[in-house]
């Protein structure tokens, strides 16, 4: 049956805030807008913790939880599953400042940014899986959204980025519908989160200008930080390659996905 993965128990009662939560959320989003039939989805997690909280793809963290399984057996494996979302956002109460952790070629950016959102409350009301949900808008990253959030779960967060209204959002939705998120379920857990760290990422922090300008000439030139990385060698049918013959058709082949992927939920970081 389609999409059976998101047959998830969904507690509409005895909401227990003792318990760290997972709000799993359908995302639906077009990342080539020269192709508005190709939507993708993929399942989100939003994990309250005490004294934060995560957004991920459950696709990405089981496929990372079960490779850090195996490393911890001497096993080198290949990840498993097909994420189609790789960063996740770590927010904090009583805080405007987030660390939004995203990838570019082989290395782990981790991005401080304040993030403050103007939201305007409507009245407007409706119902999402039998919670009340009020409408309000705001603008962020280029776009108009358009959210439905719920005073019954009083937590100020959201997926991605989003949070700062007055419970819960339960939907939340750019103008063009290009960018989609649903909450499907919801789950309690008595363990405290920790986000399986591989190791195989070379890590750097930076701030969100620093990370524009990073992100700007990643996309124009992505493999600039490869040069001196990789030698000289023979391919596997025995032709010698030199490390610039290597980067060139790599750096060919990256920009032809970064073309393709040219919708992003925050549109201005391309201008």
């Amino acid at each position: 049956m389609k999409n059976n993965y998101l047959l998830i128990v969904v507690i509409l009662s005895n909401f227990i805030f003792g318990q760290n939560k997972q709000f799993l959320y359908e995302y639906k989003f077009i990342s080539d807008s020269t192709n508005k039939t190709d939507i993708k989805t993929e399942i989100m997690i939003l994990n309250i913790q005490k004294d934060r909280s995560e957004y991920y793809s459950s696709v990405r963290y089981a496929s990372d939880s079960a490779q850090a399984a195996d490393y911890k057996r001497g096993i080198n494996s290949m990840p498993p599953g097909n994420p189609l979302v790789s960063e996740w956002v770590t927010k904090y109460p009583n805080s405007n400042q987030l660390i939004h952790t995203t990838f570019m070629m082989s290395d782990k950016y981790k991005v401080k940014q304040d993030v403050e959102f103007n939201w305007k409350l409507t009245n407007e009301f409706s119902k999402i899986l039998n919670y009340d949900v009020q409408k309000a808008t705001t603008e962020f990253g280029g776009r108009k959204w358009t959210a439905w959030f719920t005073k019954d779960i009083p937590i100020q967060d959201g997926p991605y980025k989003f949070r700062g209204l007055p419970g819960l959002i339960l939907k939340i939705e750019d103008q063009t519908k290009n960018h989609t998120w649903e909450l499907k379920g919801i789950r309690s857990s008595q363990e405290e989160f920790v986000y399986p760290d591989l190791k195989n990422y070379r890590i750097i922090e930076l701030n969100h200008n620093q990370f524009i300008k990073k992100f700007k000439n990643y996309r124009q030139n992505p493999t600039a930080d490869l040069v001196g990385q990789i030698p000289d060698q023979h391919d596997s049918t025995g032709k010698f390659r030199t490390s610039a013959e290597i980067i060139k058709e790599l750096n060919q082949m990256a920009l032809e996905k970064l073309a393709k992927d040219n919708n992003l939920i925050e549109i201005d970081l391309l201008k």
